[in-house]
């Protein structure tokens, strides 16, 4: 399962987008503040390091997009536990 898309929310909901065209929304509080996780703690980081990396939800640590240096989550994860939605960009024009 590959992640193509995501988008952050300031709630730490994520929507993310896989290649069979499912959109998930997936939310990350759960794992804030927790190990690696930690960074996470600043909103700012969470949403303007949030990418794909490693073909899953990912935020870049180094600002480089290395996919070794970044904080990823599984996307069977996301796909398993997130929940189905419609596509939130659909109704912008």
């Amino acid at each position: 399962m590959e992640v193509v898309q995501v988008l952050p929310k300031d709630n730490y909901n994520v929507f993310v987008y896989f290649v069979d065209g499912k959109i998930k929304e997936y939310n990350v509080s759960h794992l804030v503040g927790k190990g690696v996780f930690s960074k996470l703690n600043d909103l700012d980081f969470y949403i303007n390091n949030c990418t794909v990396l490693n073909g899953t939800l990912a935020w870049t640590l180094d600002g480089k997009y290395d996919k070794y240096n970044c904080i990823d989550i599984d996307p069977y994860t996301i796909y398993e536990k997130g929940i189905e939605v419609e596509d939130p960009l659909a109704h912008i024009a």
